[in-house]
């Protein structure tokens, strides 16, 4: 998995395609579509960017009962892009039909089938929030790390997760299972709506398998030059 996912938050296919256009990045990261920009653009933002050769994590973020996550799913299965996203709150039945809607998507159009993500708790909910909204009496790690281990016994690749869980993950899964960390700001960036941040070092110094950065990116006068530092300060630190 390539280390530093860009987080592609924009509007419509133009802005998207100016985005690129400007980070013009000879590595090609992994490009993180998201809901606004595929609910605006559609399969198309998805084919333009396949066209200059870039992996695709399409963040759908899919919550809804087996059988229709399953037959979504096969839908998005078919897109040839590595990477897809449900919530893992949804439980392991229907992170399993998700798993297995994608292989048959897959399968379909002959090529090999995303790898699936599953968000935790998303980094935007704060361990006060964990308990006063959702009513849940497990600290903020244990949650994650169960919903963590309920989408391993499900067949997905990896978790969505806030870094500061990385170490406690770490300990209770796998080492090929992927941590994939958004909530990453550079030191002296603004975290807006962000509750459980890291910057890229000390998300590679828990040990996260990639970060995913948006803003500090895609909002910058330079977007080229701040994807170069994040990624050297990311590397520098793994």
């Amino acid at each position: 998995m390539e280390s530093v996912i860009v987080a592609l938050d924009v509007t419509n296919l133009v802005a998207a395609k100016q985005i690129i256009q400007q980070l013009d990045s000879q590595d090609k990261p992994t490009i993180k579509v998201g809901m606004e920009l595929f609910y605006a653009a559609g399969v198309e933002v998805i084919t333009w960017l396949q066209q200059q050769g870039y992996p695709i994590f399409l963040d759908l973020k899919l919550h809804d009962i087996p059988n229709t996550v399953e037959k979504a799913a096969f839908q998005l299965g078919k897109l040839n892009v590595q990477y897809l996203t449900v919530h893992a709150l949804g439980g392991q039945t229907m992170m399993t039909a998700a798993v297995n809607g994608l292989a048959a998507g897959a399968r379909q159009a002959g090529i090999e089938p995303p790898k699936l993500l599953a968000v935790t708790e998303l980094t935007s909910i704060s361990p006060a929030m964990l308990v006063n909204e959702q009513h849940v009496s497990l600290s903020m790690d244990k949650q994650v790390v169960s919903l963590a281990q309920l989408a391993a016994k499900s067949g997905a690749a990896g978790v969505i997760c806030s870094p500061q869980e990385v170490v406690a993950l770490r300990m209770a899964l796998p080492a090929s299972f992927l941590l994939v960390t958004p909530g990453i700001r550079p030191a002296g960036s603004a975290t807006g709506d962000q509750q459980r941040v890291m910057t890229p070092a000390q998300a590679a110094q828990a040990g996260s398998s990639a970060i995913v950065v948006g803003r500090p990116i895609t909002q910058a006068s330079n977007p080229a030059f701040a994807y170069r530092q994040i990624v050297k300060e990311w590397t520098s630190h793994e």
